[in-house]
């Protein structure tokens, strides 16, 4: 092996202090520090404690109509920034539901399923806009059916639908639609957003009032006519959004009527982390690993 590095004599001269017990010793510390690092970044925990296991409430989906109609500002700052701040207002009163939302606009999304996680819930609300849907208009029907769907099929009971849009529905399958979910044991509360005179609504490209085919103006008016409708169809409650806190105390208390159950969040649970003990093994290895070094001791 040295011959074919070069002369023996002179690699042996330059090895002759050369560890191979100790490099190997070096290297099996580092290998047993990068395991103990990947362990580190496992963070293993278990559960510190029951605080915060269980929760008893009810499966709450909230449909958001975040169609352009919604940028209408007959409702300061506009209807969609309102329904924003009604949500937020809502999520605190009940912090022991689960709450999943649904946006829509031509076409409905899940956004978020349900989660006892509220400031997800809250980011997901913040962020919600006519931008993320491409298809426009207001199809509640399709919004109501992807709010049942988010439940899943094995409840049929502690669940209900918060619904909050101007109304101005371009599908007639709303009521039928309102009434197949009631007899799954559905109950739907709407909220109303805007005015009976209506507002005109903005373009976001230009600031000025949108307008149709024939270059008239749009005017968005709340319909307030279906909405109660669908609320009395399915044992809920129609408000319409004047007051923030009062539409939330009316709904809150029309959601207390529904019976809780008791569920596992463990979005709540309270955990011990172990990855220190880790972390500091791993240190610990390195450090000795650092002071040992490669070459022996060569007698003069």
């Amino acid at each position: 092996m040295r011959r074919k590095i070069g002369d023996p004599e002179l690699v042996k001269g330059l090895t002759a202090a050369y560890s191979r017990r100790k490099f190997f010793v070096k290297f099996i510390l580092v290998l047993l520090a990068f395991a103990t690092g990947v362990v580190t970044v496992m963070n293993l925990r278990k559960p510190g404690g029951p605080d915060g296991v269980t929760r008893k409430g009810i499966d709450v989906v909230i449909a958001l109509d975040v169609s352009r109609s919604m940028l209408a500002t007959d409702l300061a700052p506009n209807r969609l920034e309102r329904a924003r701040q009604f949500i937020s207002r809502l999520l605190t009163k009940i912090p022991d539901d689960r709450i999943g939302l649904v946006v829509f606009a031509g076409k409905a999304y899940l956004q978020m399923p349900l989660t006892g996680d509220h400031n997800a819930a809250q980011l997901f609300v913040s962020s919600a806009s006519p931008d993320g849907i491409p298809l426009q208009g207001t199809v509640i029907s399709d919004a109501l059916k992807m709010s049942n769907t988010a439940f899943g099929a094995s409840e049929s009971t502690y669940k209900a639908v918060v619904l909050i849009t101007d109304g101005e529905d371009h599908d007639e399958a709303a009521l039928s639609t309102a009434k197949e979910l009631a007899s799954y044991g559905m109950m739907i509360n709407t909220v109303g957003i805007g005015s009976a005179e209506g507002a005109y609504v903005p373009d976001p490209a230009t600031g000025e009032p949108k307008r149709d085919e024939t270059g008239n103006p749009v005017l968005s008016k709340l319909n307030e006519a279906e909405l109660k409708e669908i609320a009395g169809l399915t044992n809920g409650v129609y408000v319409r959004l004047e007051n923030s806190e009062e539409a939330v105390n009316t709904i809150t208390q029309q959601l207390s009527q529904i019976e809780t159950k008791v569920t596992g969040d463990v979005s709540r649970m309270n955990y011990t982390t172990y990855y220190w003990c880790f972390a500091g093994a791993m240190l610990l290895l390195l450090l000795i690993e650092s002071f040992i070094p490669e070459t022996k001791k060569v007698l003069a």
